[in-house]
């Protein structure tokens, strides 16, 4: 039985790894002013920061029932079944979305991930992986869904106002942040974004405590992958989190990722994460 892996574009794994694991992306929407695109076909961070710079309103947009009735009827065509992740179930209601078009054709489990950027990638991944061993959809959806708690998913992020303009944090937060120069940590726990730690310095000051705290903290870490996964950032950055990687932890396999339209509109520049499992 072939089974076919997919997911919303949340999940942020590179070109790369999308073609090598085979994967089919569902694009959400990101808004401007109005204009629709595709999160990674016609938008990118890049576009989406100019526009924030210019005091254009972004937003982001659920994958719509219609959309993934189309997408889930195509896949059957050459699969028996398909597998479905989506972001956070309290984050968007593109959960919601997907189980409505899966009732309606049958042979499509959909994952609430729980999580959110290459925390969903960890578990899309496994799932991969189960699907090259033969597992069936069923075991593949059991599997996944035992493992979604094991998620460690954390980012740092620069720009506070980012997250008040989602509505992630108030205005007096936001204020009090740019006026310390405070970086705060964002932790993704039982499905929900939540500030976790405040950093403050040069991204070697900062990145390098962070890094040590998470590892530190975390017992039972699985050393076979972690990403890193970012917005775009100043020089040096990603090469300086991935070597207080390698001297705190003792991953097998490091993957760097570009986070896509979500964690950029609502993080902003600047923005760098460490998301790995636990046993």
């Amino acid at each position: 039985m072939k089974v076919k892996i997919s997911s919303d574009s949340t999940c942020d794994l590179s070109r790369e790894l999308v073609e090598k694991y085979q994967i089919t992306i569902a694009p959400l929407s990101v808004i401007i002013d109005g204009h629709s695109y595709k999160d990674g076909v016609d938008v990118t961070p890049e576009n989406i920061f100019r526009a924030v710079d210019l005091g254009k309103k972004v937003q982001t947009a659920a994958v719509n029932q219609f959309e993934y009735e189309e997408l889930f009827r195509e896949l059957l065509k050459e699969n028996e079944s398909v597998v479905h992740f989506c972001i956070s179930r309290e984050m968007s209601s593109c959960y919601a979305d997907a189980c409505e078009a899966a009732k309606k054709l049958g042979n499509v489990f959909v994952i609430d991930s729980r999580n959110l950027s290459t925390g969903i990638g960890l578990l899309v991944l496994e799932a991969c992986e189960l699907a090259a061993m033969g597992r069936t959809a069923e075991e593949i959806h059991q599997a996944i869904l035992a493992r979604t708690d094991k998620v460690v998913a954390t980012f740092t992020v620069q720009d506070i106002g980012y997250l008040y303009r989602g509505g992630r944090c108030s205005g007096l937060e936001a204020l009090g942040a740019k006026m310390l120069k405070i970086r705060p940590e964002i932790e993704v726990l039982d499905g929900k974004m939540r500030p976790g730690k405040k950093y403050r310095g040069s991204y070697e000051h900062y990145l390098k405590h962070y890094i040590r705290d998470v590892l530190k903290e975390v017992e039972d870490v699985d050393y076979k992958r972690v990403f890193i996964t970012h917005s775009p950032c100043e020089a040096g950055m990603v090469e300086f989190a991935e070597s207080c990687l390698r001297e705190y932890g003792h991953f097998r396999e490091i993957l760097e990722t570009t986070a896509g339209g979500t964690v950029s509109v609502h993080c902003g520049p600047n923005t760098l994460g460490i998301l790995f499992m636990r046993k």
